[in-house]
């Protein structure tokens, strides 16, 4: 991808939800919801406090997060759809879910 996001802005990708529940019920596509939680690709360099000192972001590529269901804003780069979304809408970071997934 070639997009860098500026300042606190970060691009994330969704993470699609699971088709069945535990019991094994098919989830039709009319009854899915947008999915909530995504892998972060690209973090802008962060954002500037009033002394004008660079702040770092928290999150980076490659991490797990939470986001609000209305968060970001929907693009589409080299036909894949993308949120781009500030920092703050992220909720949190979901740690240890790769590890306990490929172990399943």
């Amino acid at each position: 991808m070639k997009f860098r996001p500026l300042h606190d802005r970060v691009v994330v990708k969704r993470i699609e939800a699971e088709e069945k529940t535990a019991g094994g019920i098919i989830i039709p596509d009319t009854a899915k919801e947008k999915p909530s939680q995504g892998e972060v690709v690209a973090a802008g360099p962060g954002a500037r406090d009033e002394a004008g000192k660079l702040v770092p972001l928290d999150v980076k590529a490659g991490d797990r997060v939470l986001f609000g269901k209305w968060s970001g804003t929907e693009v589409k780069i080299d036909g894949v759809d993308y949120l781009i979304m500030k920092e703050s809408d992220i909720l949190g970071v979901l740690e240890g879910v790769a590890a306990s997934k490929k172990a399943a």
